[in-house]
């Protein structure tokens, strides 16, 4: 704790600081809440600079676009914009964070009385595309550079890659498994048609925006009458296809089943929480959405849990050397999950497509 005291103390004098207390339960950073007066006033935050390599860059996306927000804010007049955008502290240093034992900290501002949800909802939903396509409609004029913070992570091609890489390498003898092999298979024969973004893109049809790149309802701060203040957790901001903002969030809000659930016949791709996410996010990009980039909408919500099934098989191929789990065939169990979320998305995929012409 007397640790915690001295971090914090490089952004804020440590003799205001009444206690320090563990905030939330995230799988990347950990959190902690500044107690003064008896009442939450910053947030004290250890970067996992194991995930993002690149804190400078990391840090300096992120103040690029809460300067620019807070400055359209501003000048439209909006008030309160001490909470509708994320703060962070300069520390003695000059910089927005600093580095305690090969450890990176950083402190931001407490937004008092608001709240996150997990349930995903129609409601919540709508709330969750309309406010990740303001996001990005709010960041079109940027002209700061944005670094790739995670370079190739939506980038199918890049994923696809490293899957024939973990085939052909088969560290720990994975392939001579029947089902990894058909899986394998059936991955190769839709590599083509799931590639299509990253063959436009080259082709100069496709521009790259600045998106959140993890879109969850619980990435979104709301005030005590159930508005959304601010979209938050922007460590994966970086420059990508709309598909990373769009595509992801069904992968997990719609799918009726878990993860890595055993039983396949619970994973079924929930249309009504779809249709209320893309309603909202086709009003919140309305502004500066391609047609093309509307076309190709529904191709990002099956692109999505492919993707993740690539990701999975090419980890249990390896030997389960990315992803944490709970036994040994687990990877392979979220590869059918994936799968079978990508089977369902497929089949409802001219829905979608009347969905977003609607």
């Amino acid at each position: 704790m007397n640790e915690l005291f001295a971090i914090a103390g490089h952004f804020i004098d440590p003799k205001t600081i009444g206690n320090i207390e563990p905030l939330g339960n995230g799988l990347i950073n950990d959190t902690y809440r500044i107690m003064v007066d008896g009442r939450p006033k910053y947030v004290l935050q250890r970067i996992n600079n194991a995930v993002f390599t690149d804190v400078d860059m990391l840090q300096s996306n992120i103040e690029a676009v809460t300067n620019h927000i807070k400055e359209k804010y501003e000048s439209q007049g909006i008030n309160d914009v001490y909470r509708r955008v994320l703060h962070f502290l300069k520390a003695d240093t000059g910089n927005t964070y600093v580095v305690e034992n090969e450890k990176y900290w950083r402190v931001m501002d407490f937004i008092a009385d608001s709240y996150t949800y997990e349930a995903v909802t129609p409601e919540y939903a709508y709330f969750a595309g309309r406010s990740f396509g303001d996001f990005e409609s709010l960041l079109t004029d940027l002209e700061t550079p944005i670094g790739e913070i995670i370079p190739g992570f939506h980038n199918i091609e890049f994923r696809l890659k490293q899957l024939e890489e973990a085939v052909a390498e088969d560290k720990v003898g994975q392939m001579r498994e029947v089902e990894v092999q058909k899986f394998v298979e059936k991955i190769r024969e839709k590599a083509d048609e799931m590639c299509i973004g990253e063959r436009l893109y080259r082709e100069g049809k496709l521009p790259k925006r600045i998106c959140h790149c993890d879109t969850k309802v619980n990435n979104m701060l709301f005030d005590k009458d159930g508005q959304v203040l601010c979209v938050i957790d922007l460590d994966t901001v970086m420059p990508s296809f709309v598909f990373s903002d769009f595509g992801d969030f069904p992968r997990s809000a719609a799918n009726t089943g878990a993860e890595d659930d055993n039983n396949l016949d619970n994973i079924q791709f929930n249309m009504d929480i779809y249709k209320a996410f893309a309603k909202g996010y086709l009003e919140g990009t309305v502004s500066f959405l391609t047609p093309l980039e509307k076309e190709l909408l529904p191709y990002a919500a099956t692109l999505f849990p492919y993707m993740q099934a690539v990701r999975f098989l090419t980890d249990y191929i390896n030997g389960n050397t990315y992803y944490k789990i709970n036994y040994a065939c687990h990877n392979l169990v979220r590869t059918r999950a994936q799968w079978k979320l990508f089977e369902e998305a497929m089949a409802h995929l001219e829905e979608m497509k009347a969905i977003i012409n609607s």
